[in-house]
């Protein structure tokens, strides 16, 4: 197995395009409501962002492992574990692992450092606090992705929607815009939807070790109800976001990208099980990934019609 193979399936990069369409849709922003991009400034922005993103996955992975929350979902019958599995099979020693880790925190801080003397104060701003809220997701003294008061969830809408692309955007122009906060919220939304499905597949180990997300706290049925609204939330912001003019009003189509999820909820109203759960995680994760595609298409179309 190559390098790269190992280091894409220790870092789970299948969830990278999440943050990338984020980062994609501040540049593209920018460039139709502004007439700025500069393709450095993008690529550090991507580079940057991409690998906070596998940072906190990894942290993630790494603490979650020291505190024996995956060894548990891994050994239990009636859990799924969501982890890379190179720590909890010993595909990778814990110092590899750590290792790689922090380096990915050293290569966010280097592209933040740059376009900090590049693009002004606003990237250490929101960089900085994207990188607390990525390190003590589980890592101690803190750890707020284990108290299941919803503060996890927040940040995932802030780290994986609101911040990269109001980032993307004001390294480009130098300011922000209103609008932007609209149109990060169905991506930031949609991730949080994906990361908080991805919970039900081992609630029952977390709440054996001590992790108390909020489907522990809630219990399964309660927390069902609550990934049902957050759907519904998701698809109210895009609305919302063409209401605002963030998106022309074609931008609706993007609403039609959430049919087959739809579809998955409904079928899980009177039957739910471990292998139901896994297949809602992978639909939540591409919706959000067609919807933020729909999304981009959608502003270049817009780009090509202001031009016409």
């Amino acid at each position: 197995m190559s390098k790269w193979v190992e280091f894409s399936q220790a870092s789970r990069l299948h969830f990278v395009p999440l943050m990338a369409i984020c980062v994609v849709q501040g540049a593209l922003a920018a460039w139709i409501w502004n007439n700025q991009f500069s393709v450095l400034i993008f690529l550090l922005t991507l580079i940057g962002s991409s690998a906070i993103h596998i940072f906190s996955m990894m942290i993630n992975d790494l603490w979650d492992y020291r505190s024996g929350v995956d060894v548990a979902a891994y050994q239990s019958e009636e859990s799924i574990s969501t982890d890379s599995g190179y720590l909890t099979t010993g595909k990778w020693s814990e110092q590899t692992f750590a290792r790689v880790t922090w380096s990915m925190l050293a290569i966010t801080i280097v592209c933040a450092v740059t376009l900090y003397f590049l693009s002004g104060w606003g990237v250490l701003l929101l960089g900085g606090i994207g990188g607390l809220l990525a390190l003590f997701y589980v890592v101690p003294p803190i750890k707020y992705g284990y108290i299941g008061k919803g503060s996890s969830e927040l940040a995932h809408v802030l780290c994986f929607g609101v911040f990269p692309v109001m980032g993307a955007y004001y390294v480009q122009t130098g300011h922000f815009d209103i609008r932007l906060f609209f149109l990060s919220l169905p991506m930031g939304l949609l991730t949080t939807l994906t990361f908080f499905n991805h919970h039900f597949l081992h609630w029952k180990t977390d709440k054996q070790v001590g992790k108390r997300t909020l489907v522990v706290v809630w219990g399964e049925r309660k927390s069902f109800r609550f990934s049902i609204f957050l759907l519904c939330l998701a698809l109210f912001s895009i609305l919302i976001c063409v209401l605002v003019g963030g998106l022309p009003i074609y931008g609706i189509l993007a609403l039609l990208t959430a049919i087959p999820l739809c579809r998955m909820y409904q079928h899980m109203k009177n039957k739910r099980n471990l292998q139901t759960h896994q297949q809602l995680l992978w639909l939540s994760l591409r919706t959000s990934l067609q919807c933020g595609t729909v999304m981009i298409l959608v502003l270049l179309v817009g780009r090509w019609i202001w031009f016409i």
